[in-house]
């Protein structure tokens, strides 16, 4: 299948600090602009090695890159296997696995409707956050004002919503009919359809409140240089869209850092940064759930909390009303994925399409969703503005190789399972060269970085380089950068053990392309280079391989 296996992935803090601590930089120059090329998108799939067979309920592809098994069950239930994840039941909805033990336990209802959407005939129209007027403005911070004075029992009430993402995020519930499954819809395939279900009923209550059905959410557009700082409507402390709990180097006029990096660029070359990484998570292979998405949510966060809070750790990203316009603009990035190319199309796999969730309507009614009635956004009653796609034409050049040092240095491989510490370099074997162009456009050339394990309730970040012998100094717009590994830290906690568990994944990266550009098409075998970037010595991996992926 060649569709959503591109754009999803796997991607958490000691009581002292942060636990995804972000770094003040120092300025450096700005770089010339690149030049772009023509491309075309990667394709790429998730599944075991020969040896094990994926639960697909535990298989996060396509806008992410990456495959999660970690812990979740993968090899464990052979009848959790083909079966569609069921919505929760909200009678065993346990104490959150973080650290704090939050109870993110919505109000219980015994009664469940099957959710049908009627439409109004007018769509709502989602717009970029920037471009918002005075009166749409005071229409938005007047719905929050009421949503947060709703009692702190009635699930539409602000508190309740952002316990939404908590419970299903950091282990409150079990997957139905698998106790020893807990049910997690990020790392997973569930990620794209649970946050739009999850946008939509939010918006809805919303609206109700002012009474207002055309009222739709502003997307926080940062995949353009205007909308990569800090929207000004909720940077106002008087405001109801206002959360204390931000960074405070990270207010306007400061842009937004894609990479979180330890170098601090000119903000015209931070703005070059993100468009290349936009250009490769969108159009080569990349995850959208592990970056942007991952980094934004820590780069918003506080780092004087003890965990990042609000919007750095997942537990309490929803308490932020800006986690809401974060996550329209994820969701927009799923609609243009699927815009850019006809390959890019959705997963057909029953498992996915009749996988369900429980949300509260505007009218406080317990009702079922299933992934199929979301894929479109028009069927849900609305909309994107359409908006300019800098990222486009962002696609990055190799750097000239100085005379007589050749790239594709050997280098002795490392003993694996590897502590990653330090940089690690491994030389692999490629499993065919020089293929013509209809053998690339079936299957993908596929880097694929397996048993990244790690404690996620740690921050977690390492970039990945290929044929290049000073990799350290690579930055996300050069072809080497072939992408990065980022995790958001979030509670896993094993209620009946009492403590945390490790998470196992793969990160699947599509190279094609990058090797196309490095000139490396003909070459048997490539150096491939791991930097961790944050979390040093706190995420081993198993192995590093190159395969075809169809």
């Amino acid at each position: 299948m060649g569709g959503m296996s591109q754009l999803i992935s796997p991607t958490l803090s000691s009581p002292a600090s942060p636990a995804c601590p972000f770094q003040r930089r120092r300025r450096s120059q700005a770089s010339a602009p690149r030049r772009p090329r023509a491309t075309r998108p990667a394709v790429i799939s998730c599944e075991s090695g020969p040896s094990e067979r994926v639960d697909r309920r535990e298989v996060l592809l396509g806008l992410g890159g990456m495959c999660a098994a970690g812990g979740l069950g993968v090899g464990r239930r052979g009848d959790a296997l083909a079966l569609p994840i069921q919505a929760p039941n909200l009678s065993e909805c346990q104490t959150a696995g973080t650290s704090s033990g939050n109870n993110c336990c919505p109000p219980y209802s015994a009664t469940i409707l099957d959710y049908k959407f009627t439409p109004t005939g007018k769509l709502r129209v989602r717009r970029p956050a920037h471009k918002v007027d005075e009166a749409y403005l005071a229409k938005y911070k007047k719905a929050v004002e009421l949503m947060k004075a709703l009692p702190a029992d009635d699930p539409r009430s602000f508190a309740q919503q952002a316990n939404v993402h908590c419970a299903y995020c950091d282990g409150a519930y079990d997957q139905v009919g698998f106790p020893d499954l807990e049910l997690q819809v990020h790392n997973s395939w569930l990620f794209f359809p649970f946050h739009r279900f999850y946008l939509h009923f939010h918006e809805r209550i919303l609206g109700k409140l002012i009474g207002d059905d055309s009222f739709a959410l502003p997307f926080w557009n940062w995949d353009a240089p205007a909308g990569m700082t800090i929207p000004q409507i909720f940077t106002d402390p008087s405001s109801s869209l206002y959360d204390p709990l931000r960074d405070p180097a990270h207010q306007p006029p400061e842009v937004l850092d894609m990479d979180l990096g330890d170098a601090a660029p000119t903000p015209q070359r931070q703005i070059d940064l993100n468009l290349s990484i936009m250009y490769r998570q969108m159009r080569r292979g990349g995850s959208m759930e592990n970056s942007p998405h991952g980094p934004v949510h820590v780069w918003v966060g506080d780092p004087r909390q003890p965990n990042g809070e609000n919007m750095g750790i997942f537990y309490s990203a929803g308490r932020d009303p800006i986690f809401y316009s974060h996550h329209a603009n994820v969701d927009r990035m799923w609609q243009v994925w699927k815009k850019l190319n006809p390959r890019n199309v959705d997963f057909t796999d029953q498992d996915w399409l009749d996988s369900s969730f429980l949300f509260y309507d505007e009218d406080a009614r317990l009702v079922r969703v299933k992934v199929r009635d979301c894929l479109d956004p028009e069927m849900l009653g609305f909309t994107y503005q359409k908006v300019d796609l800098p990222w486009l034409s962002k696609r990055a050049t190799p750097r000239a190789t100085p005379a007589g040092e050749s790239s594709s240095t050997s280098s002795s491989p490392p003993d694996f399972p590897l502590t990653l510490s330090s940089l690690a370099s491994i030389t692999l074997k490629r499993p065919k060269v020089s293929r013509p162009q209809a053998d690339k456009d079936k299957q993908e050339e596929t880097l694929v970085v397996d048993g990244i394990e790690f404690d996620p309730t740690n921050c977690v970040k390492f970039d990945v380089y290929v044929d290049d012998t000073d990799a350290g100094e690579v930055k996300p717009d050069d072809s080497e950068f072939a992408g990065s590994f980022f995790n958001v830290p979030h509670g896993r906690g094993n209620k009946k053990k009492g403590k945390m568990e490790a998470m196992t994944t793969t990160l699947r990266l599509g190279i094609t392309d990058l090797l196309e550009d490095l000139k490396l098409d003909d070459d048997d075998e490539i150096l491939v280079t791991l930097i961790p970037r944050r979390g040093k010595g706190k995420v081993k991996i198993g192995g590093v391989r190159i395969e075809l992926s169809s």
